[in-house]
């Protein structure tokens, strides 16, 4: 199948939210007008939604929260990264003891 080429034109402050709005869905600019015009064949009209508000949380950023709220329970949120980094070392050589 051959593709062509379609262009529009658009504030660039319009553009820059919707860039990063589909950088916040996991995708590009082009692969979501892609997207939106083959279902919009499919569909015959606008078919669907994609909401950043419903998006299901990321589960790396649920853990970071988490680690994070702990972190604060026990008052070592505000640890340095060299105090960290410490702590990880002397961790792993008390393993390896």
């Amino acid at each position: 199948m051959s593709s062509t080429l379609v262009q529009f034109r658009t504030d660039e402050n319009s553009k820059t939210k919707a860039v990063l709005i589909c950088e916040r869905l996991g995708l590009d600019l082009p692969s979501y007008l892609r997207m939106c015009i083959s279902r919009l064949n499919q569909e015959n009209g606008i078919p669907f939604s994609m909401n950043i508000n419903n998006l299901s949380q990321n589960k790396g950023l649920e853990a970071m929260k988490a680690a994070s709220m702990i972190a604060e329970e026990n008052g070592i949120a505000d640890m340095t990264l060299d105090e960290i980094n410490a702590e990880i070392a002397e961790a792993r050589k008390s393993l390896l003891s």
